[in-house]
C-alpha cells in the first residue's frame, strides 16, 4: 500500500512552472485524495486530503473511515520523502537517490506537480490507476482527486515527534503491507 502512495505522489510528466500575476508567489494546490487498491478478495480505500505549495512542498494525509483520525502522512519535497505511520508511530526519511531504484523512471517531484495541476482542471481526468505509472504488479490500484482547491495554504514541514521509531523502507513497507492483508 505505501509503495502505492508512494509513487502515486512521485508520478506524472514533467513540472509546470508558471508565474503567478502577483508576483513570485508559490502556487498552491489542495484536494481531496481517495486510495483503492484491490488485495486478495477485497478492496482497501482509505481518504484523506493532498496539499501542494509548487517547487515546495507537497502533503499527503490519510484518514481512518469513520473517525478520522490521521493514520499515515507523506511529507514530499523535490529532494526527500518522508513517511510517517501515525498509528504504529514508526516513520522513515528517504531521499531522491535513494528511491531511484524502487520507482518507475519518471517518478519525481516536478512530475508529480505537473500531473496534479493538469488534473485540477475543469473536466481534467482526476484519477491515476498503477498501470498508468508502470506499476504491472500494482495496475489496479486507483487513487482520485476530487474538490480542487489553488487558495493559498500554509504548509509547514511535518515534525516527528522522539516517541515515533525511525525504520528502514523495506521494514515500513512490509509492516504496512501486512495491515492490509
Amino acid at each position: 500500500m505505501l509503495l502505492v502512495l508512494l509513487t502515486v505522489s512521485l508520478a506524472g510528466c514533467k513540472t509546470s512552472r508558471k508565474a503567478e500575476s502577483h508576483g513570485a508567489q508559490s502556487l498552491c494546490l489542495s484536494s481531496k485524495v481517495r486510495l483503492t487498491i484491490p488485495h486478495k478478495d477485497a478492496t482497501f480505500t482509505v481518504s484523506g486530503t493532498m496539499k501542494l505549495k509548487s517547487g515546495e512542498r507537497m502533503q499527503l494525509s490519510f484518514l481512518m473511515p469513520i473517525l478520522r483520525t490521521e493514520v499515515a502522512r507523506m511529507d514530499i519535497t523535490p529532494d526527500e520523502v518522508l513517511l510517517v505511520d501515525r498509528m504504529g508511530k514508526r516513520y522513515v526519511r528517504v531521499t531522491r537517490g535513494e528511491l531511484r531504484g524502487m520507482l518507475p523512471r519518471k517518478a519525481n517531484f516536478e512530475n508529480l506537480e505537473k500531473m496534479l495541476f493538469k488534473a485540477s482542471r475543469p473536466g481534467a481526468k482526476n484519477w491515476i490507476d498503477g498501470k498508468e505509472l508502470g506499476l504491472k504488479d500494482l495496475e489496479k490500484c486507483r487513487i482520485e482527486l476530487t474538490e480542487f482547491s489553488n487558495k493559498p495554504i500554509s504548509l509547514t514541514p511535518t515534525e516527528v515527534s522522539s516517541r515515533y521509531r525511525e525504520v528502514t523502507l523495506e521494514e515500513l513497507l512490509e509492516m504496512l503491507l501486512d495491515l492490509s492483508a
